[in-house]
């Protein structure tokens, strides 16, 4: 089931999910307005092979990026994370086509050697972040909260990926309900992985893998254009349809249609359509 893998994914520590460029590209095409001359730091992404910097050094010109950084956490166990067999971290920095041929040419990046392990939480990757305007990437799963933290801690704009219920952690609800956080426009429903099909752990298929999921979305504090959906109420407030809770003053509201017009008070959701409201933008 697509949320057991989720569960797994989290007992067992395993973040090694990749996204497809063609989920960025769908995703990302709503907030072009967004990254005209803005640096744009991804800082969980091997940019030897992440389509995150992909799609940003494609796009380059089309964007108006002043620059674009790429660094990612160099595991002892190169199958835990990367493909490249490099024995330190690396990162690579784009500023632009300098030859003015129209391509991203490999002359044109900038690969260096990381001084430390490429962590996000690094003091390398830190100044990193302190330099860019907008974080876009799919960070760890396992260390969602520690990495949305930091984000705003340094107050940062950001649009990246992540588990659903993830509105339910204590640490991520309150920026949901002060208006700091909210969802993206699409959800994430297959990641590519990397699959070790030999004995050795040192050796791994190369060939594409993918797993799907249930409830992986987009977060960002990027406004879009869904955020100004306006949610048309057309029911009634009713005792038996919506009764109020024992031990907190607010009424149940099973689904988003059924939310009553005529009542000024609190509400309570099922957490599948608290998520729907959150996505219809409801403020």
């Amino acid at each position: 089931m697509p949320n057991q893998n989720l569960r797994n994914a989290r007992r067992k520590r395993k973040d090694e999910f990749y996204t497809q460029l063609t989920d960025i590209e769908k995703e990302l095409k709503h907030y072009r307005h967004h990254f005209k001359n803005k640096i744009v730091y991804c800082n969980c992404d091997d940019p030897k092979v992440s389509n995150f910097f992909k799609y940003f050094t494609r796009n380059f010109e089309h964007l108006g990026l002043k620059k674009v950084i790429a660094t990612c956490y160099k595991n002892q166990l190169p199958i835990q994370f990367s493909e490249h067999q490099d024995e330190k971290a690396c990162y690579m920095v784009y500023e632009g086509d300098q030859n003015k041929n129209r391509n991203v040419d490999d002359e044109e990046i900038q690969v260096k050697e990381s001084n430390g392990d490429g962590d996000f939480r690094s003091p390398e990757s830190i100044e990193f972040l302190k330099e860019a305007d907008i974080v876009c990437t799919n960070p760890p799963f396992s260390l969602f909260k520690e990495y949305v933290h930091q984000l705003t801690k340094f107050n940062k704009k950001f649009l990246i990926i992540g588990n659903q219920n993830a509105i339910t952690y204590k640490e991520i609800f309150p920026l949901i309900k002060e208006n700091k956080m909210w969802f993206g426009i699409n959800n994430v429903k297959e990641f590519e992985v990397k699959k070790d099909n030999s004995k050795s752990k040192y050796c791994y298929d190369r060939k594409k893998h993918f797993q799907k999921f249930g409830n992986v979305n987009w977060y960002t504090n990027l406004t879009h254009s869904k955020r100004n959906d306006t949610l048309h109420l057309i029911e009634n407030y009713s005792p038996v349809k919506n009764p109020k809770y024992v031990n907190y003053d607010a009424i149940e509201v099973a689904y988003v249609v059924n939310i009553p017009k005529n009542w000024g008070g609190k509400w309570g959701f099922p957490l599948l359509s608290f998520t729907s409201i959150i996505q219809s933008s409801l403020r």
